[in-house]
């Protein structure tokens, strides 16, 4: 599933990407923009605005109106909707640009990350769109702490025990 997302979900398409999905995030577009971009590309609108929600149903553009304001609030709503599945095995996409990321080797990326990174992590990837490298560090074990506890949640939903 493909998405496309207004000025105000930067932080949700940044973890959509995360998660596995195709994103497009365009900031201080006109609506009539982001309607247009949702029908050529096939993508759902998520938005907390209501009139861009309405002018996207008239026109028979999937869309979702996420009324939550937190994160957290907006990945379960769309995780209850069935919209998103949570898989943090899935293939991540780079967070700034949504690029696929490719896995590189540590001498690829010596010299643009830090050298401690470098020294104590075996694993890179950098994104195939900007070029920024990512590793598993310490942020990564809150990411996944959050994708934990939608999994959870996703299970709950189901009536079922993880």
């Amino acid at each position: 599933m493909k998405f496309i997302t207004d000025g105000m979900l930067g932080r949700l398409s940044r973890w959509l990407r995360i998660i596995g999905y195709d994103v497009k995030y365009v900031r201080n577009a006109a609506d009539e923009e982001l309607l247009r971009g949702a029908e050529e590309e096939g993508r759902i609108m998520l938005t907390r605005d209501r009139s861009l929600y309405a002018m996207a149903k008239r026109r028979g553009i999937g869309a979702i109106l996420l009324e939550e304001k937190d994160l957290f609030g907006q990945l379960t709503r769309l995780v209850e909707l069935g919209a998103i599945d949570v898989n943090p095995s899935s293939e991540s996409r780079c967070p700034l640009c949504g690029s696929a990321l490719r896995e590189v080797g540590r001498d690829e990326v010596a010299g643009r990350v830090p050298a401690k990174s470098l020294a104590l992590y075996e694993e890179f990837w950098e994104c195939e769109g900007c070029g920024k490298v990512y590793w598993m560090g310490s942020h990564w074990r809150r990411i996944g702490e959050r994708l934990k506890a939608l999994e959870d949640f996703k299970w709950r939903l189901a009536g079922e025990v993880p």
